[in-house]
């Protein structure tokens, strides 16, 4: 009778009765229900959302919060479950680890709190312990794919906000899909407009099938309403100017910007031809040179001048390439990218030239052959170069022409039998 008077007053949060009820015995908590599910009075207090009833029980017998329910649910499920972040922080407080236990579902209080589109309790969860967030579910699915089957853009936000993890938004599950790829399949177009705001998505990646996010709904969705600007969206993923669709720039490109800096300072201090090793004296015929100076700048010097003044351009681009190399590693400012990777070419194109013009003055069969010529040759190196980059980047984005005029002609064309 008394077992039944306790499940009842937590039940309908009569604080007053439970409280003369522990007083009279306190082992009654340790009772478990006779009903298949299985509960404490902890467990349907807070289901019910008793927050003073819980706050009564925890103060008598706080170890009844590790107990799991039928369904192997823990304390601390059933408050992510229920909303309720005055109980989730005074569970946590009790025992924190609680938020990485897995329930019948194979999921953490973190996993339910999203589910459920309980922003409160997720917050607390994650202000306690952000790295329960990266724990992976059936499948290898993430906590934000989950957010998205479960069509909860609310907590999505709020996990993306807060983490700020570029590689959690970006993560693929067993099938090799990502966040963009479960919100096109369920044609969620505001999921994948926050995205696009949000920046954090790279750009558009192939699942284990081979298919783009783009590639399911033009295979799915053409009738819909939301296809139009859906498609818009996702185009933009893959179709951003190269200078953006290049990787991170590396401690290596440092590397090499500083290795020409380096190459056009030697080639500066030695010539090509080398210095005079001493004076010239002022009685012998010819232009006066000292010591040091160059040999070409006496023997070649409207040459000499052009030399110089593409040195002079490829040492100070390389060293205004290392200072946005720097900035862009410790900023978020695609401009900072873009700058380094405009203030490279131009060093990499110099240094070309640098070496077309010491040829030219070195070698006698190329005394005709002008620095003019070793431009032109740079300038179309570098062309190519930057043409090729174009179609490979093109290709696998899968909006380059390249790609287009293969799946226009089709498999049946390169049936040679």
């Amino acid at each position: 009778m008394a077992e039944k008077k306790l499940y009842d007053s937590a039940t309908i949060g009569d604080l007053a009765t439970l409280k003369q009820l522990l007083q009279t015995n306190q082992h009654l908590l340790d009772v478990v229900s006779l009903t298949s599910c299985l509960k404490n009075v902890l467990h349907i207090a807070i289901k019910k959302g008793h927050e003073s009833i819980v706050a009564e029980v925890l103060k008598i017998n706080p170890e009844l919060s590790l107990e799991l329910d039928s369904n192997n649910s823990s304390s601390l499920h059933l408050a992510a479950a229920k909303g309720n972040a005055g109980i989730a922080n005074r569970l946590m407080e009790i025992a924190p680890e609680m938020c990485w236990w897995r329930d019948g579902h194979d999921m953490n209080p973190l996993h339910v709190a999203a589910v459920k589109g309980n922003e409160a309790v997720l917050k607390e969860m994650l202000r306690l312990d952000a790295f329960v967030a990266a724990a992976r579910l059936h499948h290898r699915q993430t906590v934000l794919q989950l957010c998205v089957k479960h069509r909860q853009l609310g907590t999505l936000k709020v996990l993306v906000e807060e983490l700020g993890d570029t590689d959690l938004v970006n993560a693929k599950d067993d099938d090799g899909e990502t966040l963009l790829h479960f919100a096109v399949r369920t044609n969620q177009l505001e999921v994948v407009e926050y995205m696009k705001g949000s920046g954090k998505v790279e750009r558009l990646t192939k699942n284990f099938a081979g298919k783009t996010a783009l590639d399911i709904l033009n295979e799915s969705f053409r009738n819909t309403s939301t296809y139009p600007k859906m498609k818009t969206i996702l185009k933009s993923f893959s179709s951003r100017p190269i200078a953006l669709s290049l990787p991170r720039f590396t401690e290596l490109t440092i590397v090499a910007a500083i290795l020409i800096a380096t190459m056009a300072f030697q080639a500066a201090v030695s010539p090509p031809g080398g210095v005079w090793s001493q004076n010239k004296p002022k009685d012998e015929p010819g232009a006066m040179y000292y010591a040091g100076q160059a040999v070409m700048a006496t023997i070649m010097p409207s040459r000499y001048r052009q030399f110089i003044r593409v040195n002079i351009v490829s040492f100070i681009s390389s060293l205004v390439a290392i200072l946005f190399l720097a900035t862009a590693g410790s900023s978020d400012q695609w401009i900072f990218a873009l700058l380094a990777l405009i203030s490279m070419l131009v060093s990499m194109a110099s240094i070309g030239v640098t070496y077309g013009a010491s040829l030219i003055m070195t070698n006698p069969f190329m005394k005709d052959f002008g620095l003019d010529n070793s431009i032109i040759i740079s300038a179309c190196v570098f062309a190519g170069v930057m043409f090729f980059i174009f179609v490979i980047s093109s290709f696998r984005s899968g909006t380059g022409s390249v790609k287009r005029i293969i799946k226009k002609i089709g498999p049946t064309s390169c049936n040679f039998v």
